[in-house]
């Protein structure tokens, strides 16, 4: 049992004179006795509550279940809000704020009398962001998500994010009308949790999970379902015990387990931005990890759970097969069982007994669902320092494909001109969006995954190879290359490419390369100009000028690392 006196939260609440007298009396004016303050843990509950992050709107009833865990194990529970980011509402995209929110947890967290947090977080950046600022102070830590919404229904089938790609596609073609389009719509989201498929949202509770940051079976319950609160009670419970323990996120953040989590996203077919959130947790715990790990610790790992956008069901139905506990369990003989997890356990411990309920939605690894999987990274002249292809969501006809560029010089050139008639583009064609990366745009947003032109899909084209320095929403699918570095705001190739120059994708020998001579490169080198906009002021300005390119993690590059618990000023 930690001593009252050893415990970080007793610098504010044991203290004597005017200082103790300020932080005790302030407490009291929202009913706390001082008595409450008096040698128990304080966790902190950083919440990302918002009602303008749909996929969280549940949170409220979700942070009481963690209190009455905190207090049923001797802690006292402190709620505090940070900055949320909803996927589906800002603009001009939420990776712009992810750094910003973690600046707020950080802070937040160093700022204050806490000795453990519990993060509630589940819409997409929501996670990577808490996780990235609690990293950099490195106090004892545990995810809660949110939990998945239940699957859609729309006139006898059933629907996930992924769909809305389809159907737009197929508005577009003219295979389905404006009207049917918003009876789908209304369809879509029957309840509160993030999106029902395996997108990043899910990626991230997945990943949580996967590297022990979180109890078992926190990725897939379904936001409804009471199980949630349950393990939302326990996640209090078990924060207190850490505290008690001293078990800190750099115990658990590994080496090992970001491996872990690597292989576990390529056998649940995990989003591409797990990429950049990984790197950027890494960069903040201290943890030496590539983008060419992403490629290394997943080749060999087949496709284990059939989710859409890879397969075919949900996550609910991952939830009753198993939940990621089973996923795990098919793994065990390719991770590292020995690394610690949340609850004192290990990776081992914690999932030696998790069958698959259901083996069409988990499969084993004698005979998975699909030999494809993981990320593979690209190399070449046009992505000098790496892109990423998710193949489980790809084509197999076009993982070797050659074909002439048509280029649009950022995302507006590529509205104005994509449904024109005139437009030069066959299915051989590749289409090419330059400026979507961090700098250029700014904040990398989720639209890589480019929609075909109109006259092509009219022919019945559902794919073609498109590359970006931007990235695509884990829920998206198709032959798409993302995360171009250097983008072309810096410089890269990816700047210098013309209509017509031929681009050969080679997803087997990992290579991405434009028929241009060193020559010609350095010719069109010297007449490059960069058409990206600097931001006049505020965040934005210093965003651009601070952000990292996509194969490091697009963190800040003055929040990289950490600077612990340690308040550098204590007074009143």
């Amino acid at each position: 049992m930690t001593h009252e006196n050893t415990l970080r939260s007793s610098r504010w609440f044991a203290r004597e004179g005017k200082d103790g007298f300020i932080y005790r009396a302030w407490l009291k004016k929202q009913g706390i006795p001082a008595y409450e303050l008096e040698g128990k843990p304080i966790i902190g509950i950083c919440n990302t509550w918002s009602e303008l992050t749909p996929c969280n709107s549940h949170f409220r009833d979700l942070a009481e279940a963690v209190k009455r865990g905190i207090l049923e194990a001797g802690g006292y529970p402190l709620e505090f809000p940070v900055m949320s980011l909803g996927e589906t509402l800002m603009k001009p995209t939420a990776m712009l704020f992810r750094n910003l929110v973690s600046m707020d947890v950080e802070e937040s967290i160093r700022a204050n009398p806490l000795d453990g947090v519990v993060l509630l977080c589940g819409c997409d950046k929501t996670t990577p962001a808490l996780v990235m600022g609690a990293c950099s102070v490195n106090l004892p830590t545990i995810v809660v998500s949110g939990g998945p919404m239940l699957t859609g229904q729309h006139r006898g089938q059933r629907i996930g994010t992924s769909d809305i790609w389809r159907f737009s596609e197929a508005v577009r073609a003219g295979h389905m009308t404006s009207e049917e389009l918003l009876l789908a719509e209304s369809g879509m989201c029957r309840s509160d949790g993030h999106c029902a498929v395996m997108g990043t949202a899910s990626t991230m509770a997945c990943m949580v999970e996967a590297v022990g940051l979180s109890l078992p079976q926190n990725a897939a319950i379904p936001a409804p379902d009471t199980a949630r609160k349950v393990l939302a009670q326990q996640s209090g419970v078990t924060i207190v015990q850490m505290v008690r323990q001293n078990r800190r996120l750099s115990d658990i953040l590994t080496r090992e387990a970001f491996e872990n989590a690597i292989r576990v996203n390529a056998a649940i077919g995990g989003s591409t931005n797990f990429v950049i959130h990984l790197l950027a947790i890494a960069g903040r715990i201290g943890v030496p990890l590539s983008l060419q790990d992403m490629d290394t610790f997943s080749a060999g790992i087949p496709l284990l759970a059939n989710l859409q956008p890879s397969g075919s069901f949900f996550m609910e139905d991952l939830y009753y097969a198993g939940g990621l506990p089973a996923v795990i369990h098919a793994l065990l003989s390719h991770l590292h069982t020995n690394c610690l997890t949340v609850n004192g356990q290990t990776i081992g411990y914690n999932y030696a007994n998790a069958p698959s309920y259901n083996k069409e939605v988990i499969t084993t690894i004698d005979a998975p669902f699909n030999t494809l999987s993981g990320i593979v990274v690209l190399q070449g002249n046009i992505c000098e320092n790496g892109a990423v292809i998710k193949p489980s969501a790809a084509s197999t006809h076009l993982m070797q494909h050659t074909g002439k560029a048509v280029v649009f010089e950022d995302i507006d050139d590529y509205k104005r001109r994509i449904d024109d008639p005139a437009l030069e583009v066959d299915e051989n064609s590749v289409l090419v969006l330059k400026n979507a990366g961090p700098i250029g745009y700014p904040g990398m947003p989720e639209v890589g995954n480019l929609g075909l032109p109109a006259k092509l899909l009219a022919q019945g084209i559902t794919d073609m190879v498109r590359i970006s320095d931007g990235r695509m929403s884990g829920t998206g699918f198709g032959t798409v290359v993302l995360h171009i570095s250097p983008e072309a705001a810096a410089g890269g190739t990816l700047a210098l490419l013309r209509d017509g120059d031929m681009i050969t994708l080679d997803v087997p020998r990992r290579r991405l390369h434009a028929e241009l001579s060193l020559e010609e490169i350095a010719r069109r080198q010297q007449q490059w100009q960069p058409t990206w906009q600097a931001a006049p002021r505020g965040y934005v300005q210093l965003y651009q000028q601070q952000v990292e390119q996509a194969h490091l993690g697009a963190d800040l590059r003055f929040l990289k690392g950490n600077s612990g618990s340690e308040v550098t000023r204590d007074s009143h």
